[in-house]
């Protein structure tokens, strides 16, 4: 771990802020490399004077951003068919389907903003958005909104803690934790909500 915290901030150090923004494009995608190694070792650059905060963060958000579209585009454009011609033989058939579609155009806006908060949802979530052909601006917006917080929350821990890499990860679990906790409510909170306007306009 010593020697990977050393090489990305090498690599971000030498590569920038275009380092940030594909080393979060290849996060947010199929690529397995935890934002909690890249974004950190960014904030203690931006830290110790040579990168700026702000451009930390909006180059990690924008990567996210650009890696979760490569997973929507998968999905839309090869999943779909896929799913609909061989589900059948690993038991998903169109009507299964169809009901997920349905779900997650309902649901779509909780679903991305909560998912991208989420550790492996966060790589996972663009693949239902993309099969139920989500609205790009609402796509667009949820991810935005959920990346940047989970961005800042990671580039502020390396500002504020450095490069005491024991210290990273532990912050970065608490991190995790928290955030989990935080989409619970959220989530209970959305379901009441939905629940009540259910019964409203049972009752109308």
């Amino acid at each position: 771990m010593h020697e990977l915290i050393n090489w990305l901030v090498t690599t971000i150090g030498a590569m920038g802020y275009t380092g940030i923004f594909l080393l979060m494009a290849m996060e947010s995608s199929v690529f397995p490399i935890p934002s909690e190694i890249v974004m950190p070792p960014a904030g203690y650059l931006a830290q110790q004077g040579k990168m700026d905060m702000i451009l930390v963060i909006l180059s990690g958000t924008a990567g996210s951003l650009v890696g979760a579209y490569a997973n929507y585009f998968v999905a839309r454009w090869l999943g779909r068919p896929l799913l609909i011609k061989y589900g059948k033989y690993v038991w998903i058939t169109e009507e299964h389907f169809n009901r997920v579609e349905k779900f997650f155009l309902a649901h779509g806006e909780i679903s991305t903003f909560v998912g991208r908060l989420l550790p492996v949802a966060r790589h996972l979530i663009s693949l239902p958005a993309g099969l139920a052909n989500m609205n790009h601006l609402k796509f667009s917006f949820y991810t935005l909104l959920g990346a940047g917080i989970w961005v800042s929350v990671l580039s502020w821990i390396g500002y504020f803690i450095g490069e005491n890499q024991e210290l990273i990860a532990r912050y970065s679990e608490h991190a995790v934790i928290d955030v989990i906790l935080f989409s619970i409510v959220l989530v209970g909170i959305y379901v009441a909500i939905h629940r009540r306007r259910a019964r409203s306009q049972t009752h109308s």
